[in-house]
């Protein structure tokens, strides 16, 4: 097993890391991936996907199983239930993975871990998590139109979220636990400005954060409490939506390439390139990722069409975003 190397190892196995194996294993490389748990990441939770390019509506775990038989049939090998704990760059420029009691040599990698929601740890969140929480606005706030909800964040995300939900339901209610937002001005600008709109759909509770999230089946209503006051509430609603960060799976990675302070990992958001020459990056784990379905696709894509240009010079890995960015430069 040692002996053998790839041209490509991908770790993680959610739609970034297949993305790019469907392209890496088409152009007759040799792909593995190894993936911690099952195929899917973060998708394979969701219950309807509307907003695939091409795809009226499809849930996560039959898009994964579609995914996963494409790259398959192409000769990707998908190594489940592989914990990946270290990487190493050798001598001769191929990289070392070392996964549990195994260790896999390639010529390139791609990193692809992808990301986790940050959770509230409440009671009830993991209850409805897909039966009324959800932590993508963008993702599911068509699902909610007529409803009322309740949003819970403070940051640029939170913001812009929940101004796209106000969109789609009757009624939003953001909560935030501090007196002030941590957003950019601009957006803080807008979003108070829609709430003091004549008839607004969307209103503001400061310092208060929620304590449990309740119903039958579904959400009904979620626990308030002023932080302040003390004071406590049972708030109805239908859905919450929780915006307080993504905690990227990188642990891993921590003294191989350059993170940020939060854990994502640096790269140049052109060609995917890390610090590591041969370390390519792909999907919600990086910098400035959409944190989007069709953009960790892409991502992957990208990092499997720009290792073929690793592997013709290395020395472009040194090299500035140039012309290949041009149509047909790559």
């Amino acid at each position: 097993m040692g002996n053998v190397v790839h041209d490509v190892i991908i770790i993680g196995a959610g739609p970034a890391g297949l993305g790019a194996a469907l392209y890496t294993s088409r152009d007759r490389l040799k792909t593995l991936m190894l993936e911690k748990f099952m195929p899917g990441g973060q998708i394979i939770n969701t219950d309807r996907i509307e907003n695939y390019p091409g795809i009226e509506q499809i849930g996560g775990p039959g898009l994964i199983e579609r995914m996963q038989k494409q790259v398959e049939s192409f000769g990707a090998e998908i190594k489940t239930g592989c914990e990946v704990t270290k990487l190493e760059r050798l001598k001769d420029g191929s990289i070392a993975v070392y996964c549990d009691k195994d260790k896999f040599s390639a010529r390139v990698v791609i990193l692809a871990p992808g990301s986790g929601y940050r959770n509230l740890g409440i009671p009830g969140e993991e209850k409805f998590r897909g039966a009324g929480v959800s932590y993508c606005g963008t993702c599911d706030a068509p699902f909610f139109k007529g409803k009322q909800v309740v949003a819970v964040g403070g940051g640029n995300t939170a913001v812009e979220e929940t101004l796209h939900l106000a969109k789609f339901a009757d009624k939003v209610t953001m909560i935030h636990r501090r007196d002030e937002f941590r957003a950019a001005k601009v957006l803080v600008e807008e979003l108070l400005k829609k709430v003091n709109e004549p008839n607004s759909n969307l209103i503001i509770k400061y310092s208060t954060v929620a304590t449990a999230i309740e119903g039958e089946g579904k959400v009904q209503s979620v626990k308030l409490k002023n932080v302040k006051t003390g004071q406590e509430e049972d708030y109805p609603c239908e859905g919450v939506f929780i915006f307080i960060g993504m905690v990227p799976n990188t642990g891993f990675l921590k003294d191989f390439v350059e993170l940020t302070d939060r854990g994502f990992i640096k790269c140049d958001c052109a060609y995917l390139r890390t610090n590591v020459p041969g370390v390519f990056v792909a999907g919600d784990c990086r910098i400035g990722a959409a944190m989007q379905l069709a953009t960790a696709v892409a991502d992957g894509v990208i990092a499997a069409m720009m290792l073929k240009q690793y592997f013709r010079d290395k020395n472009w890995w040194n090299e500035p975003v140039s012309d290949l960015l041009q149509p047909g430069g790559w």
